[in-house]
């Protein structure tokens, strides 16, 4: 839902997107010593275009060739336990065919009144079929592909003459129902034609599925019939295939080198990385989005807080996310990754190492109240606020 540029399909997908998590703990089976590329060892903040001009590895770059990608079974032969749960998380179900979307299978049909026109969702054995109306006419095209989990929205994309569009109108859990795409223009469009949604140019599109799924653009150029429906292995280590031949081989070191590990960068270029498809600071400042609309970016929020830096492992997305486990709704969960700064009572000495003072309220449930819900009214959902913050009672949204 919306492109970095950007249009409404790569902000509404990013959107989507972040309802599920942020990308989070990487680690594989193996031993901690990695071999990346020396430029992605840089502690500067960077826009997501520039990091994806530099050499190396970075999620959604699309230089490789389809060859260089093996799947997720291939990694499973050594990351067996890693591939398991991984394929149970938010980002590996973050697209998959409108056929196959769960919240579209829960309705036999979904239908909301916008103006004058009259959107439909209804489903067959074969096919999700989206309708809009004017009373007088009608446009129909089966949806192609549902972007997000659905656990409070999801959005789709379709095809019609050759060209890709996002529905206007996208499901939302809280309302079991449709409304407006966020990101979407409120405005009546003026014929039945632009009322189906957003046409997207060929830079959207790549950009869109370039988050939502594994390798749909590669050398060769955008390829939804090759893609691979969400977020594997292969989409933030890089493509496999030489890393996987070396091991085989037994030349580890080398081996190590043809992949990416991404614990192996600083706490800078760690969140940058999980920014790609989140959000960094640089990429929320290029699209202009202002207030609260920026709860969903979750990097960038994260960067604001004040505890935040020049950059601390401690504080990057993957020390309270494990991308390759569900993500964890249980707050109280998160209290030690807090504590390894926050003293946990007055009485406690503070250290360079462990400088944060003891809390004045509580040692637990620390993120319901430093981390607040914030309600995002173009969601229709309440979304974790990653500005990291003292929430004073009636304060506004520190944007």
């Amino acid at each position: 839902m919306g492109e970095m540029k950007r249009s409404p399909l790569f902000s509404t997908l990013l959107c989507v997107l972040s309802m599920a998590l942020m990308i989070p703990f990487f680690s594989f089976e193996k031993p901690a010593t990695a071999y990346p590329a020396p430029q992605q060892q840089a502690e500067t903040p960077m826009a997501t275009d520039e990091r994806l001009e530099a050499p190396g590895w970075w999620p959604t770059k699309q230089t490789a060739s389809l060859d260089d990608f093996v799947g997720t079974k291939e990694c499973a032969r050594c990351h067996a336990k890693i591939a398991a749960t991984q394929t149970e998380t938010p980002m590996a179900i973050a697209a998959s065919l409108a056929v196959d979307s769960t919240a579209l299978r829960e309705h036999d049909r979904l239908l909301q009144q916008a103006g004058p026109y009259t959107f439909t969702i209804s489903k067959d054995e074969a096919a999700r079929t989206y309708t809009v109306s004017d009373g007088a006419h009608s446009i129909s095209e089966p949806l192609g592909w549902a972007f997000g989990l659905g656990n409070k929205g999801q959005t789709y994309v379709f095809q019609r003459n050759g060209a890709f569009y996002e529905s206007r109108m996208s499901f939302f859990r809280s309302l079991q129902g449709l409304d407006l795409t966020p990101g979407h223009s409120p405005k009546t469009p003026p014929i039945l034609d632009q009322a189906l949604g957003q046409r997207l140019d060929p830079e959207t599109v790549r950009r869109c599925f370039g988050c939502h799924t594994t390798a749909a653009t590669t050398r060769a150029g955008f390829n939804p019939s090759r893609l691979v429906l969400g977020v594997d292995c292969e989409a933030c280590h890089g493509p496999g295939a030489k890393h996987s031949e070396l091991m085989d081989d037994e030349k580890n070191a080398e081996g190590r080198q043809a992949i990416l590990d991404p614990r192996s960068l600083g706490p800078v270029a760690q969140v940058d990385f999980c920014g790609a498809c989140h959000r960094t600071s640089y990429d929320v400042f290029e699209t202009k989005t202002k207030g609260v609309e920026r709860v969903r970016f979750q990097p960038y929020r994260l960067e604001e807080s004040r505890c935040w830096g020049d950059g601390d492992k401690r504080l990057t997305c993957i020390a309270c996310h494990d991308p390759h486990q569900p993500l964890n709704h249980d707050s109280a969960s998160y209290d030690e990754k807090c504590l390894t700064c926050h003293a946990s009572s007055r009485s406690q000495k503070r250290t360079p190492g462990h400088p944060g003072k003891a809390c004045p309220v509580a040692a637990k449930n620390c993120v319901t109240c430093h981390m607040p819900q914030v309600p995002l009214p173009s969601m229709h959902a309440p979304f974790t606020d990653h500005r990291i913050r003292i929430v004073r009672a009636n304060s506004t949204y520190p944007d």
